[in-house]
């Protein structure tokens, strides 16, 4: 241990700080992506540091060195270097920490002007809409199927995003409803995972111009993809090209926005994985904006006014690990909710739902700008959440249990305020009936 380390939080400076967060990642954490590491390494490009491994080296140093962190931090944790890491937890006497980077912002209209940010949450959803966008008509409503999209819990109450049993039915089946675009299954689950390659080459090979193709590849086997969850495995969906170059192949990737060339063999290796299995095409170029009354259907189809399923599912994960329900532990949180941070952004979804009303519905923008602040509380709450998890998990100190459900209620609590806005704009909007082509800007129509 270094100095600084032994010595705690009283001879703690920003320098201290970052020698301390080297240390801690090397004889800890055994990090091994630390060749990079300085002040100006960048914690998730150059570390490979994801966002759980984040918080868990912000809750080894608070404990080791007597460190205060507030849960505001915590849930914003908007840190991008280490030097940015260190400031964060150095004593307000060091002078100012790190500005916070702030939401994208939106034109002078607000919610009624160009909107140029858009959410990375869900990849499936993210490559479909990527066709709907490139035809200029409006996405934001098919979002309604994400802050409260299936995920799964294991056997052993463990949460997952990913399951093998999930099929994406329907997302089929609504987006073909609303847009016009049927999505086609090109893998066989029935075939071995080189037929199915076979017919994806075949499918590249036959494209036609306006056609997407869609793989499930796991990412962790494309060290090129820096992403915010370095989880292994991390399944994804992404679409596919070929190139005048055999070896390489076009990546378009909408989720991480991120389009770019990456050698044939790799991306095979990536499909191959076990960890993985699916692939489907579609023509965006047939798709048509939604109907009023196919829209209220799926609005009534989606909508769980009652039910907060991912909370309640953290709920019961902290509460078996609690009980000790088949053997488990508190130490086994930390396994159990790790990929918590994945579902988390789902909520930002909100933010597509509002706005997609309050455009339709011309509410005013400051109204829309109150409600994004408390869908930002929301997901900083989750992310404090997660924090307090990790906690428990390493100190096993059961008095921890009743404040983490304490957090759990007061989310679910927020997360219900929102609903409920939610609702009253849907039915304002359900009165109005518009015309969905009228309603939307000039620029956002087909063109004829």
């Amino acid at each position: 241990m270094t100095e600084a380390l032994m010595n705690g939080a009283s001879v703690m400076t920003r320098d201290s700080l970052v020698e301390a967060i080297g240390t801690v990642l090397r004889e800890e954490m055994q990090h091994p992506h630390l060749d990079r590491f300085a002040a100006e390494a960048r914690l998730n490009e150059d570390l490979y540091l994801d966002s759980v491994q984040l918080l868990q080296l912000i809750l080894a140093l608070e404990m080791t060195l007597g460190l205060s962190v507030s849960e505001d931090a915590i849930g914003r944790q908007a840190v991008v270097t280490v030097a940015d890491l260190a400031a964060l937890l150095a004593p307000e006497s060091e002078g100012p920490r790190a500005t916070e980077p702030s939401r994208p912002e939106a034109a002078s209209e607000g919610v009624h002007g160009e909107m140029p940010y858009d959410l990375k949450i869900h990849c499936f959803v993210s490559c479909v809409c990527d066709g709907l966008k490139a035809r200029g008509i409006d996405h934001r409503p098919f979002y309604f199927l994400i802050w409260d999209a299936e995920f799964a819990i294991t056997d052993g109450f463990r949460l997952a995003y990913h399951a093998d049993a999930m099929d994406h039915e329907s997302f089929r089946y609504w987006f073909e409803r609303l847009y016009g675009v049927p999505l086609l299954a090109w893998y066989d689950h029935s075939r071995s995972k080189d037929e199915n390659i076979a017919k994806l080459l075949d499918l590249l090979e036959h494209r036609a111009p306006d056609t997407r193709i869609m793989v499930m590849l796991d990412m962790f086997h494309l060290p090129e993809r820096e992403n915010k969850f370095n989880q292994n495995p991390f399944p994804h969906y992404l679409m596919l090209e070929l190139t005048a170059d055999p070896a390489l192949w076009r990546v378009r990737d909408p989720d991480f926005r991120w389009d770019g060339l990456i050698a044939r063999d790799t991306l095979l290796n990536a499909i191959r994985q076990p960890s993985v299995a699916g692939g489907y095409r579609f023509d965006p170029a047939r798709a048509h904006p939604p109907a009023a009354t196919d829209l209220m259907a799926f609005f009534d189809a989606c909508f769980r006014p009652d039910a907060n399923p991912l909370i309640d599912a953290a709920r019961a994960i902290v509460l078996a690990h609690a009980e000790g329900r088949g053997g488990l532990r508190l130490a086994g949180l930390d396994a159990a909710l790790r990929e918590l941070p994945v579902l988390t952004i789902r909520k930002w979804a909100y933010e597509h739902g509002f706005a997609f009303l309050w455009r339709a519905l011309r509410w005013p923008d400051a109204d829309f700008q109150r409600i994004c602040d408390e869908i930002e509380e929301l997901v900083n709450g989750l992310t404090a959440l997660h924090y307090a998890v990790l906690r428990l998990a390493r100190t096993v100190d059961s008095a921890q249990v009743a404040p983490v459900l304490e957090k759990l209620d007061a989310l679910d609590r927020q997360e219900f305020a929102i609903k409920r806005h939610l609702a009253a704009a849907l039915e304002a909007w359900r009165r109005t009936a518009p015309d969905l082509t009228r309603a939307m800007p000039e620029r956002e129509r087909l063109p004829a």
